[in-house]
């Protein structure tokens, strides 16, 4: 089970804003910058006439030169400034002013300049912006001194420096939100992914818990049935030994798969489907398996909470599960007592056959988990008689704010 990717749900746009929002960023600032560049060229090139002495022809030309960089304001403001400076140039130089006009180039190069000034100053490098700033101040003023203009010659630096302080005060919002929206981004995407992987979690104990405790009884239906059914001849006895070496080997390999929905530091479920309600069809199940179990419980099962119950009930498959797998034909005693707490014991005598061997499972640290979950705890140690115990105390209420140790977490299944 690999996820190769997370997909994090968004909620639908609906009405004008959805649109708005739908039809995206570039699409409305290239769609600012063709009006800005038509509104300017519709301004230029009939007023031309009334400052620079132009024939007809020319004059949709002139103006297309001085209005139609600011195309590029959104695509590549830096180009769009360029031309848009050289053609002032290029027209303070060539084309001549009507007499009384002393301004070598229209007001709307002008401002066709400062837009494009305004747009590379959002994007570009700070040391192009400041290029820009002082070329630009350096071409207005010269134009103007050269006409015989006395102008402060700080207005232009002065002006130009107030519209760029603007420009990178909005450039700074502009990555500021972006930053927040690219984190809220990351925020979704990590709780989605820390939601895929309790579940995963959550499906590895549970398989676990359910398909190893079955396969442990298969194993031990095969091996203690030589001992438990009469006139079993060879023939049959190595059907068996075959069956549980079949049971074992599939046991360890699906303790392998089951690795890969594990992840270390996760919470145990909160919704388990077993109850300590369900234990008397385990016990049942057990013994019809051919373990040699004996049960008894003080109170009543069904008053345990389900959260509780459902710890109790997997520690009990486990223990159970083991005691199959690691001593197969040894007696199983469990006890139960539900009394202001649930006291819980399952001892097990040494095995009378041959064991399951190892299979490097999760199954103490899981149980330990699952009680450490709900404010208990389990010890689980060999018995003096060669055999094995566990021991569990659960509490009747779990502890809701109750937090997983560190190293409780990583052992868990």
């Amino acid at each position: 089970m690999n996820d190769t990717s997370i997909a994090v749900p968004v909620r639908p746009r609906r009405g004008l804003w959805g649109l708005i929002v739908g039809l995206g960023l570039r699409w409305w600032l290239d769609a600012a910058s063709v009006l800005t560049a038509v509104t300017l060229f519709a301004v230029a090139w009939p007023t031309l006439h009334l400052t620079h002495d132009v024939p007809a022809p020319l004059a949709p030309l002139i103006a297309a030169f001085a209005a139609l960089p600011v195309l590029l304001m959104s695509r590549n403001a830096l180009l769009g400034w360029a031309v848009s400076a050289g053609s002032a140039l290029f027209i303070a130089l060539a084309v001549p002013n009507l007499p009384g006009e002393e301004i070598p180039f229209q007001v709307v190069h002008i401002v066709a300049l400062y837009f494009l000034v305004f747009a590379v100053a959002l994007r570009s490098p700070l040391q192009l912006v400041a290029v820009v700033w002082g070329a630009t101040s350096l071409l207005l003023g010269a134009a103007l001194s050269a006409e015989g203009i006395d102008a402060d010659p700080w207005a232009w630096p002065v002006s130009l420096g107030g519209l760029l302080f603007v420009a990178l005060l909005v450039r700074s919002l502009i990555r500021s939100r972006s930053e927040l929206s690219k984190q809220t981004e990351l925020s979704d995407l990590e709780r989605a992914r820390r939601t895929i992987l309790e579940e995963k979690a959550r499906i590895a104990r549970d398989l676990h818990d359910v398909v190893a405790h079955h396969m442990s009884l298969v194993v031990v239906q095969a091996q203690t049935a030589p001992y438990r059914v009469e006139g079993v001849n060879d023939a049959a006895r190595a059907e068996f030994e075959s069956i549980g070496a079949t049971a074992r080997e599939a046991l360890n390999e699906i303790r392998g798969l089951l690795g890969v929905l594990r992840s270390d530091g996760q919470l145990a479920e909160h919704a388990p489907q077993p109850t300590a309600a369900d234990l008397e069809a385990l016990f049942i199940g057990a013994a019809r398996a051919g373990v040699d179990l004996t049960w008894s419980v003080d109170g009543t099962l069904a008053a345990v909470p389900d959260t509780v119950g459902s710890a109790l009930y997997r520690i009990v498959q486990e223990s159970l599960a083991n005691a199959g797998r690691h001593a197969p034909g040894a007696p199983v005693r469990v006890t139960i007592a539900c009394t202001g707490e649930v006291d819980l014991t399952v001892s097990n005598g040494p095995g009378s056959g041959a064991t399951g061997g190892g299979t490097g499972g999760h199954g103490i640290p899981g149980m330990q988990a699952r009680a450490l979950a709900v404010g208990g705890r389990v010890d689980a140690a060999p018995a003096a008689d060669g055999g094995f115990r566990v021991h569990a105390r659960l509490p009747f209420a779990p502890a809701a704010e109750f937090a997983l140790p560190a190293a409780a977490q990583s052992g868990a299944r």
